[in-house]
């Protein structure tokens, strides 16, 4: 019976943009895990990236801003830790958003993700947040973010 409505539910989290990295959404991110209905209630449950991420907090009350602009008043969000939330749960087209967007997406060989030379060294194990580290490119010479592999 409720299929559709969280089909619907789905759709709005996925118009929820990563606070750290807009090109994604949080959906896309992998932290949003399930949404279900219960009780009259729904539940959206949500797995940070890492248990201190420090934008857990804004991605909740952008997810629950967004669901009350959209008509959506029944709901619980849930943080969930277990399992433990990985680069894995990323598709390849969200790993395409964030090359497209400047930042290496996680993989185990770095590609300068402007000129996509694999010719690139690490300069700092973090970058602008714990998820990702700087490097640099050899043969373009750009510094860049690389997200890390989780």
């Amino acid at each position: 019976m409720q299929s559709g409505k969280i089909q619907h539910i789905w759709k709005i989290l996925n118009t929820v943009p990563d606070p750290e990295i807009p090109v994604i959404s949080v959906v896309e991110l992998g932290v949003v895990r399930e949404v279900s209905y219960n009780n009259n209630s729904y539940k959206i449950c949500v797995t940070p990236t890492y248990s201190g991420c420090p934008a857990v907090k804004t991605f909740t009350d952008d997810i629950e801003t967004c669901l009350l602009k959209n008509g959506i008043d029944n709901f619980k969000i849930e943080l969930v830790y277990s399992p433990a939330w990985t680069t894995d749960w990323m598709s390849e087209k969200t790993k395409e958003k964030l090359q497209k967007y400047g930042i290496a997406p996680p993989s185990k060989v770095i590609a300068c993700p402007l000129c996509l030379s694999e010719n690139t060294k690490l300069i700092s194990e973090f970058g602008a947040t714990a998820c990702k580290a700087m490097h640099k490119c050899v043969d373009c010479l750009e510094p860049f973010e690389a997200f890390k592999c989780i």
